[in-house]
């Protein structure tokens, strides 16, 4: 999705484009689980099912790395739930959402 590889339907309001973004961002608390995603990327319906774990963490460390080293001009996708994010946030939920799922498997 960060790679504007995958399209994903928006859900979005002013207060999430906002507040949300802000606190999902910025705040220094782990996201708690539970968070519904959506459904293009939700693994029980049109995402990506679950495979070998140690194989898919292979293929994480390479999509971040991939995210991490694109080029500072790049044209950066419209987040589903923030709206415009700048290259530095797209980082910032990079980070945060690998962390929020390697947590989940205690990784």
């Amino acid at each position: 999705m960060a790679l504007n590889e995958r399209r994903v339907s928006p859900a979005t309001g002013a207060l999430h484009r906002t507040a949300v973004k802000w606190a999902a961002l910025y705040l220094p608390v782990p996201w708690p689980a539970g968070i519904e995603t959506r459904p293009e990327i939700d693994q029980q319906c049109e995402g990506t099912s679950p495979a070998d774990f140690a194989g898919d963490v292979a293929q994480l460390a390479v999509l971040l790395e991939r995210v991490a080293t694109r080029s500072r001009d790049a044209e950066w996708p419209e987040h589903p739930i923030f709206g415009r994010m700048s290259r530095m946030s797209w980082m910032r939920w990079a980070y945060l959402h690998a962390d929020h799922h390697l947590r989940q498997f205690g990784a």
